[in-house]
């Protein structure tokens, strides 16, 4: 059986635990490979590692830094095809859906390549009599990234590659249900000409986790992943000292004017629910019908869902493919079937779904629930499968009002031709990102991600110009310099005498 080891220093280092971890296909539910859990040992030797390599890498020049970003931005586009591949075969998205996953993560290697302009300070000079001040932005030291299973190339890719080119040495702990990915990522960082132990992937479970939020040499940790896990990193971290973004779960909504174009909010609605099995933080799992459109939307977003093809992520012809985990599976399930005891009406039911030859794969159709109760559990929780809730509201404002009382604030949207009505959305929406008939409006690489209330933990939100701010701190140098022409007598530097 294929083994998943940590790489340290600039090579692959064999697991010295004897603990590891079952890697699934999820197509077909068989173990395929298994991943080294790391010791605190290990902990200690991957820090170690980038520490060691922080000498030397946090001095190097700019140009430096961007000329192996722009190699590896180069290697990894020759090789998203391989990435894609990996990732369907232990996450199970179908292909066409991986290769997005890393275009979206190219993105922020290509932002990292224009870091030089993202690190100028800034200068005032004579603020007081031959006094300048000017402000800086230095890097942290040893920075550590915990990511999770359902974009195992994409986030990572959102961390590391800002983290080094500001100077920072990176530590990755990436989820130990899909690891292969990141080793990729870090071999391909190797063969741009990244130095020894700039970036590194330590393999684990909770013993990992928690000896980076502990070790006294870890200056700052990056998280994505459920609200709960959030909220203990930046509990832990934050206790220890360190610099901390945890992005958390969500309930993402969309609200539906009656205005709205049908056909577009129901296409929407069927993408961003249904895309990648539901398991992503910015999947739109409530939709808030508004008015008498209601029937009609569920009417059009059932049509659409039934037409999905289910099938293995290698299928060219799939559309969506198993979700992580038969554990994951089941849980998912249950919401569908305990949802019309809590009031809602089962539309479509994806529960014990399966593909010929494929039974034992971690199945689920796409299920939809109608006049769902925000009081039930399908609509509270984060599903993280392919379950849609419609809610019903008379009003705008009763839909607002819904949408801002929950405790996630990640993403949502309005559908709607009216620009009054999207403008008034926009700013009286409770939500970190918002799109206007846009269904998942994850900001480009030079924008931030992150959204508000049990959706984030920490300051600063992910890449573009927060991402920059969180991994480097700022300093401010007031400078005063005598004239040349007050030299002591007998110093002759050849400037006239003012006096």
């Amino acid at each position: 059986m294929k083994t998943v080891n940590h790489w340290i220093g600039g090579k692959t280092v064999e697991g010295t635990s004897g603990n590891y971890g079952p890697v699934t296909d999820p197509a077909t539910g068989a173990v395929t490979t298994q991943v080294a859990l790391a010791s605190l040992e290990e902990v200690d030797a991957a820090v170690a590692a980038a520490k060691d390599a922080y000498a030397t890498w946090g001095t190097s020049s700019l140009a430096t830094r961007t000329a192996v970003l722009f190699r590896y931005r180069a290697l990894l586009d020759a090789r998203r095809d391989d990435i894609a591949a990996l990732i369907t075969a232990e996450h199970g998205k179908v292909h066409s859906d991986a290769l997005g996953e890393v275009a979206r993560g190219l993105e922020i290697v290509e932002l990292a390549c224009g870091i030089t302009t993202q690190l100028k300070g800034e200068l005032s000079t004579q603020v007081s009599s031959r006094v300048d001040v000017s402000s800086i932005r230095q890097s942290l030291g040893v920075v550590a990234g915990i990511t999770p299973f359902n974009f195992p190339a994409m986030v990572p890719m959102w961390m590391f590659p800002l983290a080094i080119a500001c100077g920072n040495t990176f530590v990755l702990k990436p989820s130990e249900k899909d690891p292969s990915a990141a080793n990729l990522l870090a071999e391909l960082a190797a063969e741009a000409g990244l130095p020894d132990g700039v970036l590194n992937v330590l393999h684990g479970d909770k013993v990992a986790v928690d000896g980076l939020l502990n070790h006294p040499d870890v200056a700052a940790v990056s998280f994505v992943g459920s609200t709960p896990i959030a909220r203990y990193i930046h509990t832990t971290a934050s206790a220890n000292g360190k610099r901390v973004q945890a992005l958390g779960g969500a309930k993402n909504h969309m609200l539906v004017l009656p205005d709205a174009d049908l056909d577009a909010a129901a296409d929407a609605a069927v993408s961003a629910a249904y895309g990648s099995a539901g398991e992503r933080c910015m999947a739109i799992s409530a939709v808030v019908a508004v008015g008498a459109i209601g029937d009609e939307l569920v009417a059009r977003i059932k049509e659409r869902a039934e037409k999905i093809k289910i099938g293995p992520g290698n299928d060219p012809t799939s559309e969506m493919g198993p979700l992580i985990t038969a554990a994951h599976r089941d849980k998912v399930a249950s919401y569908v079937t305990g949802a019309a005891a809590q009031g809602a009406e089962v539309v479509l039911d994806g529960t014990g779904y399966t593909v010929d030859g494929f039974e034992d794969g971690h199945w689920i159709g796409l299920s939809l629930l109608d006049h769902v109760s925000t009081d039930s559990d399908a609509y509270r929780d984060e599903i993280f499968g392919p379950v849609l809730c419609v809610l019903r509201t008379e009003t705008y404002e009763e839909g607002v009002a819904l949408m801002n009382a929950s405790p996630f604030g990640n993403g949502t949207a309005i559908f709607t031709r009216d620009g009054g009505a999207a403008r008034r959305f926009q700013l009286e929406i409770e939500a970190g990102m918002v799109g206007v008939n846009v269904p998942i409006p994850v900001p480009v690489g030079y924008h931030s991600f992150g959204g508000w209330k049990d959706s984030l933990f920490g300051d600063h939100h992910i890449y573009g110009n927060d991402g920059v701010h969180f991994y480097t701190r700022g300093k401010v140098v007031t400078t005063r310099w005598p004239d040349p022409a007050d030299a002591p007598a007998g110093v002759d530097l050849g400037f006239p005498r003012n006096h």
